[in-house]
């Protein structure tokens, strides 16, 4: 069961993404430009579904 993970690890990759999430937030307000802001919200999104995807994971495992 190699993709067998704790609800600990998942707690902990949840809150890494979250922390990545603030920051991704706090830089886009910070910068300004088209360029800036269509990669910022990029970046934001693909953190948005990691966070989705983690959650959901959790989910399932405290359900077990």
């Amino acid at each position: 069961m190699a993709d067998a993970v704790t609800l600990a690890e998942l707690d902990a990759a949840i809150a890494v993404v979250r922390d990545n999430l603030r920051e991704l937030v706090e830089q886009a307000a910070a910068y300004s430009g088209a360029a800036d802001e269509t990669r910022n919200a990029d970046r934001i999104a693909a953190q948005e579904a990691k966070l989705e995807e983690l959650l959901k994971k959790r989910t399932a495992l405290a359900k077990r």
